[in-house]
């Protein structure tokens, strides 16, 4: 049985496929299409179908990951139709992408995982009956914390020293203006751009918080501690009675390490000291190739099951 897992990111898309005897990856770096209402679904139809066709011709299940579901996909059945019309599928699962990387951290167990890569979003569940979900309302109404909220931060942090104003960062303004030519470019890249470009833009950024951060930025320091404060208060809110005391996280924005892990963690147990923190056993695409070897039931709008 070929089975495949995908992981539609802010960032990119991820791609594994297992056949039974070896698992391979693949997937490319160019963020999601986007339309003007939200997720272009047939134009990722047709990028997962190029992704799947090279990696094999026929696949018996498949399930996707993506970010924007359920707040930016009206029609999830649109985007497995247009799969199916580019490439042979059988069984599709479709879930937020905040639910793989909730499966790829915890392995099907129940608890509350962090997912923040562009954006932000703290989801508690035990895959059937509970689905708590904190924030993930995009850069211009939440993601606190995310990669956007971050990079945002810090070129605003960026623009304060060039402009002189207080509370700036030079270490930031530099690493602006080695990124782009000139402030009206930075401009002309946000605010001609989609929302979810814009988060892309923006997302781009938080690197150079961190290398900043590391390299002894106090101002780059402080966003990452904000960051994972509001990271740590989304948890809290995901975790309702009745659900394991059991905490772990995943994505992109992570790979920072303790300027983001240390603070969530603190602003967890300062509300929740009985926590279980669980290093998280993979990713996003990790969990969605999960779901397509061992489909869940349909739980809208949370994860469909297309047979």
């Amino acid at each position: 049985m070929r089975c495949a897992g995908i992981d539609v990111g802010g960032g990119g898309i991820r791609v594994l496929v297992h056949d039974g005897n070896r698992t391979a990856r693949s997937g490319e770096d160019v963020a999601a299409p986007r339309g003007d209402r939200g997720l272009d679904l047939d134009a990722l139809a047709a990028r997962l179908a190029a992704l799947l066709s090279r990696a094999a011709p026929v696949f018996d299940r498949v399930a996707i990951g993506m970010t924007g579901l359920p707040d930016l996909v009206p029609d999830p059945a649109q985007l497995v139709r247009g799969l199916r019309e580019r490439v042979p599928v059988g069984a599709v699962v479709l879930a937020g992408d905040s639910v793989t990387t909730h499966v790829g951290a915890l392995g099907g167990r129940p608890g509350v995982v962090v997912a923040a890569g562009t954006g932000a979003v703290a989801l508690g569940t035990d895959l059937e009956h509970t689905w708590s979900r904190a924030d993930g309302w995009g850069i211009l109404l939440g993601d606190h914390g995310g990669g956007a909220w971050v990079g945002r931060e810090g070129l605003q942090a960026a623009l304060r020293a060039h402009d002189g104003r207080s509370g700036g960062s030079t270490m930031l303004s530099d690493r602006l203006f080695a990124r782009f030519a000139d402030v009206n470019a930075l401009e002309h890249r946000v605010y001609a751009a989609t929302a979810g470009d814009a988060a892309t833009v923006l997302a781009g950024f938080a690197p150079d918080v961190a290398d900043a951060a590391h390299a002894g930025d106090a101002v780059s320091r402080r966003i990452w501690r904000e960051a994972g404060t509001h990271l740590g208060r989304a948890a809290v809110a995901a975790t309702v009675p009745g659900l394991d005391r059991r905490l772990s996280w995943g994505g992109g924005l992570f790979a920072v390490g303790e300027p983001v892990l240390g603070p969530m963690r603190a602003e967890v147990l300062r509300h929740m000291p009985e926590t279980d923190f669980v290093t998280p056993e993979g990713g996003s695409v990790e969990g969605a190739l999960t779901l397509a070897l061992t489909p869940p039931r349909s739980h809208p709008p949370h994860v469909y099951v297309f047979e």
